[in-house]
């Protein structure tokens, strides 16, 4: 049996990714202030609260249709940050979203409270909005963010 992982102060976690409120959208980045894309946001917020980045992020795909028989991003995640079901998911989370039905999981957003989440968005850049039945359907993994 293996001890739970600590995860990280989920206060801490929401004002780092506030921070990055109004960072502009640009594909592959992850620079706050800059430019960023979802995936950036959720790699800048790890940066902050847990330390340096694990591994290289490979070129990606911005193809929210995108199918496949692995879940890249979920598969990632997993080996660093603990998983839970997405229905437990607290203020906090990671939670990855599959946007079109049988495609695989491409958008990425942090839960800022039980009904609101900050992610990177085209044209709009990084905003906070409400969590509507239309994105939580959407919700297909989520994770915590470890402790540094």
């Amino acid at each position: 049996m293996t001890a739970p992982v600590p995860t990280a102060d989920p206060g801490r976690v929401i004002a780092v990714a506030r921070s990055w409120l109004g960072t502009p959208y640009h594909d592959q980045a992850s620079l706050r202030g800059v430019g960023c894309d979802c995936l950036g946001l959720a790699r800048g917020v790890w940066r902050e609260v847990v330390g340096p980045e694990p591994f290289p992020i490979p070129p990606y795909s911005r193809d929210w249709g995108e199918t496949g028989p692995r879940e890249v991003l979920a598969d990632g995640a997993r080996r660093m940050m603990p998983e839970i079901a997405p229905a437990e998911a607290p203020p906090g989370a990671l939670i990855l979203f599959r946007m079109m039905p049988r495609a695989i999981a491409k958008h990425v957003g942090i839960l800022t409270g039980p009904d609101t989440f900050l992610h990177a968005y085209e044209r709009l850049g990084v905003i906070e909005e409400l969590l509507t039945p239309a994105w939580a359907r959407k919700i297909a993994f989520a994770f915590l963010f470890p402790a540094r």
